[in-house]
């Protein structure tokens, strides 16, 4: 705060400084309107100075990085309002599945599509396993692929379930890749009770491909009849925002507004994501971007963020 304290010796010092002498009685003699346009320059002028004679900023480390993701990952691992909201998508989700089954006629098979990470298996346990170790993704992240241990997404093998009951099937399309995250992702979908666990209704990104969605979906889409799909990016739906900026995916947004509850079905997730992609120019990888396995011995995950992981003060 004493950055922000302008003194009265700072204020004569800033006048002196371009020139111009000030006397007491001139002040006393100001009126109330030139007094705060008198002060209003001075405070101009001070954080002018100020600013010129500020230390550079450091450049973000990769501590700070996980320091921002603390508040995101002790939301979705401790607050009902994220388990709130994912049982509010999925009870619209189911809103619009029997919608669909009771006015529209077809002969071909009824499918939901939905996303992988964040949308039916929770991988916040790796966020936190970051953010204790100051490590950054995929260190160690293909280790805890294989150990199947994420949690359900709440409210989504319910779901899933009943779209079974009624004969309507589930595809998952994720970018999780064919090569390395295979069996671990079959492994955890079948231990947490999800229907359709099988080599044609996961769908991984093949290796070498880039994670643009879009593809497989509308193949899904042109052979059967697609009644909606679930995800927590945008880029889970086949709206052509792949790598687009921030004000094209605002507009993209806005331009689908009718569909988002209905046919789209959104998933809160604050700690990753193509938008975090977006704020850099869509230039590299965020964390959950293109990475190569990395070598050594799997490492524990600690299910919520271990002691010290909130280094206030630091």
């Amino acid at each position: 705060m004493k950055l922000f304290q302008v003194r009265q010796c700072d204020i004569i010092g800033l006048f002196q400084a371009v020139g111009i002498r000030v006397r007491r009685y001139i002040v006393k003699k100001l009126k109330v309107r030139s007094l705060a346009v008198f002060f209003t320059a001075c405070l101009m002028a001070g954080s002018s100075l100020w600013a010129q004679n500020a230390p550079a900023a450091k450049p973000y480390s990769l501590k700070d990085l996980n320091e921002q993701l603390v508040l995101a990952t002790l939301w979705v691992q401790t607050s009902a309002e994220y388990r709130a909201l994912c049982q509010q998508a999925y009870n619209a989700a189911r809103i619009m599945l029997d919608k669909d089954l009771a006015e529209v006629k077809t002969d071909k098979k009824r499918i939901i599509i939905v996303d992988g990470d964040e949308t039916t298996i929770q991988a916040n346990e790796y966020e936190a396993y970051m953010i204790g170790k100051d490590l950054e993704y995929p260190t160690h992240w293909y280790d805890w692929v294989a150990g199947a241990s994420g949690k359900a997404i709440p409210g989504a093998v319910e779901f899933l379930n009943y779209a079974a009951s009624k004969g309507v099937e589930t595809y998952y399309v994720t970018n999780r890749k064919i090569d390395l995250e295979y069996q671990g992702t079959l492994d955890n979908l079948k231990k947490l009770g999800y229907p359709f666990v099988d080599t044609e209704h996961v769908i991984y990104r093949q290796k070498g491909a880039n994670d643009d969605k879009q593809p497989r979906q509308l193949a899904l889409e042109e052979k059967h009849h697609l009644v909606l799909y679930v995800g927590d990016n945008l880029e889970d739906f086949p709206i052509d925002i792949f790598q687009k900026p921030i004000d094209e995916r605002y507009r993209i947004s806005d331009t689908h507004k009718d569909e988002w509850g209905k046919r789209y079905i959104v998933l809160p997730n604050p700690m990753y994501g193509a938008w975090e992609k977006a704020i850099k120019g869509n230039e590299g990888a965020c964390r959950r971007g293109a990475g190569q396995a990395p070598q050594g011995a799997s490492a524990p995950m600690e299910a919520v963020i271990p002691a010290g992981a909130l280094r206030q003060g630091e």
